[in-house]
């Protein structure tokens, strides 16, 4: 008889095999074939097998998108897969450089998937409130932008309850810089993360690292996150123009109607975008953090 075929949600990857939960929860330490690919956090599969040591993916389902980091040679690496949304972690301390939301944003963007504007550490806000030349001072222009800003902070108000109307029956992964609080947001929103990170040992037999493994959780709102230790921290990888454009969405009304199709929006004539910026309907902060975007990817 043949061995019975499900599909299941990839928790945790690692090597040759990973933990598959399967739609009626059943959790199975699986074995990938090589000429199936390797699986990662999030991928959608199916699989063949009626237990831990006959169970093997026989096939990736299509992913709606690829979340990826960097490598050492600044190439994309897949990490996880089919997210709904990416949190990206700020912090008044350590505060954001000039153009790291930018990146994050425009990282993010060309992914396909939704960004999220996390402010960690809000108690610490009030301090940095009258700096108007860094991203913490355009909170509400972000805003404006069409961006979702939530305030949260591990040590008192407004807590991190904020947050639990944007995860609910969403697959979300938190990135950020070291510092911003990403470790002390996870613990919070997992009260029972060392219980989950306990089963999903006991499922492979073996210790779980998750000081370097992308794992995916069960939030208690019905929400999965994605916690990927140091995802971001090496740098992001390298853009091409039409994807750093592509991060700044108030760019795309004008964009048509520049006289060259390739423009680069920097130095052409009759680009629409540089004008709008000029006249003020494009924001003149944004339009020169692409252009510093567009040099540093230039050297």
């Amino acid at each position: 008889m043949n061995a019975p075929v499900r599909n299941g949600l990839v928790l945790v990857s690692y090597g040759s095999s990973g933990i598959v939960e399967f739609d009626d929860k059943e959790r199975i330490d699986c074995k990938y074939r090589r000429s199936v690919g390797r699986p990662v956090c999030g991928d959608r599969v199916t699989a063949a097998g009626d237990g831990p040591d006959s169970s093997v993916v026989s096939a990736i389902l299509p992913r709606e998108n690829e979340f990826t980091r960097a490598n050492a040679r600044l190439r994309k690496q897949v990490i996880a897969a089919n997210l709904d949304q990416v949190l990206v972690v700020v912090a008044p301390e350590p505060e954001p450089s000039r153009d790291l939301v930018e990146r994050y944003l425009v990282a993010v963007h060309s992914l396909g998937i939704v960004p999220l504007l996390v402010v960690n550490k809000a108690e610490l806000l009030a301090a940095h409130g009258g700096k108007t030349d860094g991203p913490l001072g355009r909170l509400d222009e972000y805003r404006a932008l069409g961006y979702r800003v939530l305030e949260t902070s591990c040590k008192g108000a407004p807590g991190t309850d904020t947050l639990l109307p944007a995860l609910e029956c969403r697959t979300s992964i938190l990135v950020g810089q070291s510092g911003v609080g990403k470790s002390s947001l996870v613990n919070q929103l997992l009260p029972d993360l060392e219980l989950q990170t306990g089963e999903l040992s006991r499922v492979t037999g073996k210790g779980t690292h998750t000081t370097t493994t992308t794992i995916m959780y069960t939030l208690p709102c019905s929400g999965r996150l994605i916690d990927s230790p140091g995802v971001w921290e090496y740098g992001l990888w390298e853009m091409n123009q039409r994807e750093l454009a592509g991060g700044f969405p108030e760019f795309h009304p004008f964009e048509a109607d520049c006289r060259f199709n390739d423009c680069s929006h920097r130095s052409e004539p009759d680009c629409q975008v540089r004008a709008a910026a000029e006249s003020g309907t494009i924001r003149e902060w944004r339009y020169a953090s692409y252009l510093r975007l567009l040099e540093q990817n230039a050297q």
